[in-house]
């Protein structure tokens, strides 16, 4: 137990807390860093005060965060997300995760496009081995997407796309770019250029060939982990019709067209 207030001091610390508890709805934490006291000295204060503690109306409790927005319809930015998602991203009880290798500039796109779909801006570390982890937490938006067919573990429940990508084009086509943007690889051949997108999940991989083909390419069988892309006017109408936000793969995709067009298109890419 504290010292003993004197009252006007009762009133004060009842007041400050009133302010930002009850009228301000601020966590125990976010107080403790207002009042620069320990967060276990605002909880005793709110005992001590019998004001109610009720952490289940605080934004973030169980990551049940309020200022999450669940977009209201399909878009094409959502499918770009989930294709994403499926490729590098991770999902827990609580968070929302994507882990994209050392991919600073795609990094800063995905975490723009999360932020224009849930109105939240997510947060972003870099671990030791200058990998960037993207994460947004929030419950009801991880049951948001697993009620749309996404799984906590993608490999052992071997994921799919959802069925709504496959109801519109435009779906697919942001789909397929979020999927090839984070699990795709640009490779230089012997003979040519490929396109491919590797996973573990043979849904994926199936849904994955199924939407190159409704969207008339000619990709490979599916194999033990990829499917690819490798006629020439295939990858020319990938890059035009579907592109990458990742900007190492366009880079590398521009590098060895080009170097097969010659010299003489090297100052032109929209020859493409």
């Amino acid at each position: 137990m504290g010292k003993r207030w004197i009252k006007k001091e009762e009133l004060q610390k009842r007041n400050e807390l009133l302010k930002f508890y009850i009228k301000q709805n601020k966590t125990i934490g976010e107080i403790a860093k207002i009042l620069k006291i320990g967060e276990s000295t605002v909880y005793d204060r709110l005992l001590r005060l019998k004001i109610p503690v009720n952490r289940q109306s605080k934004t973030g409790f169980n990551n049940i965060r309020k200022d999450i927005v669940i977009p209201n319809k399909f878009s094409e930015d959502l499918a770009e997300f989930i294709g994403a998602l499926l490729g590098d991203g991770h999902l827990t009880s609580t968070q929302v995760t994507i882990t994209l290798g050392k991919k600073d500039e795609y990094a800063d796109y995905v975490m723009g496009l999360m932020n224009n779909l849930f109105e939240a801006k997510p947060k972003k570390i870099i671990l030791k081995n200058g990998h960037i982890v993207i994460y947004l937490g929030s419950t009801r938006l991880v049951r948001w997407l697993v009620s749309m067919g996404l799984v906590f573990n993608k490999v052992k429940a071997q994921v799919d796309i959802p069925k709504w990508i496959f109801t519109q084009k435009n779906f697919m086509k942001s789909a397929i770019r979020g999927l090839i943007d984070t699990d795709g690889s640009v490779y230089k051949l012997k003979f040519g250029t490929q396109i491919s997108f590797t996973n573990k999940s043979k849904p994926l991989l199936f849904s994955a060939r199924r939407i190159l083909k409704e969207l008339d390419f000619h990709p490979s069988v599916v194999g033990e982990k990829n499917v690819y892309l490798t006629q020439r006017r295939d990858l020319i109408r990938f890059f035009k019709e579907i592109g990458f936000n990742n900007k190492k793969h366009k880079k590398r995709f521009l590098e060895f067209i080009i170097e097969k067009m010659g010299a003489s298109h090297s100052g032109n890419c929209t020859s493409l």
